[in-house]
């Protein structure tokens, strides 16, 4: 009863915990951690650096020292000062001691100092991959939220109404357009447009006969053509010759 009230609880919360969750955030604060261990990363390496360094010098100074001891010792002998020399031994064999103890220290601090440089190339080649692939699933993520957006704004035009609106006013002007067309052509077919070009010829060759009559006048019978009636073009010449 127990396990089945607590596998209840956790698929309850860890249900809300999934809801609440945005993977976009998720990846930014994991690319976030993997770059801020890298700093951390490279002080261990920088300390365990330092204890090579200290080791080294350490190991340098008691082999200076083994040296200044054993031409000491030898110096104590020759002049047959073995109790001298004898002081010089208990302390040679102290930095020998301390010389043979040293150095496999540093020997394990060198292959940690390896280890630990192995482990950081290792360690910022993984986190460039998953750095990398965080931002490419990031940036489809994007690509997929924008692609939603446009998918919504197509449904909304057609589940909103706003397409169906949009069809029924074109329909609309283009219904309108055609009533105002058919009312233009209706006008013209009433109007009596033959007539109206029968009366602007006429127009016009009554003001060709003026021009004409007019250059009668001025003796310049020759130029145009008279659209006159033959008897009123004799009456004009009857006039020129009484003149």
């Amino acid at each position: 009863m127990w396990k089945r009230f607590v596998r209840a609880i956790r698929a309850l919360f860890g249900g809300a915990i999934s809801a609440i969750e945005d993977p976009k955030l998720i990846l930014e604060e994991n690319i976030r951690q993997m770059r801020d261990q890298v700093p951390k990363m490279n002080s261990n390496i920088a300390s365990i650096k330092a204890t090579v360094t200290l080791l080294e010098k350490e190991i340098q100074k008691c082999r200076q020292e083994e040296s200044v001891l054993t031409s000491k010792i030898r110096a104590a002998i020759s002049q047959g000062r073995d109790d001298i020399a004898a002081n010089y031994a208990l302390r040679l064999e102290s930095v020998r001691s301390e010389l043979n103890s040293t150095m496999p220290q540093l020997q394990t601090a060198q292959m940690a100092y390896e280890k630990a440089l192995e482990v950081k190339k290792v360690f910022i080649k993984e986190t460039e991959r998953k750095i990398k692939e965080a931002q490419d699933a990031m940036r489809a993520h994007e690509r997929a939220q924008m692609q939603s957006k446009i998918a919504d704004a197509l449904e909304s035009f057609e589940v909103g109404g706003i397409d169906q609106t949009h069809n029924e006013m074109l329909a609309r002007i283009n219904e309108q357009t055609a009533k105002n067309e058919a009312k233009v052509e209706l006008a013209l077919d009433s109007i009596d447009t033959t007539s109206m070009k029968i009366d602007e010829e006429a127009e016009r060759l009554r003001a060709m006969d003026l021009v004409n009559q007019f250059k009668l006048e001025m003796g310049m019978s020759g130029t145009g053509t008279s659209t006159q009636e033959p008897g009123i073009q004799t009456d004009t010449r009857n006039q020129q010759s009484t003149l």
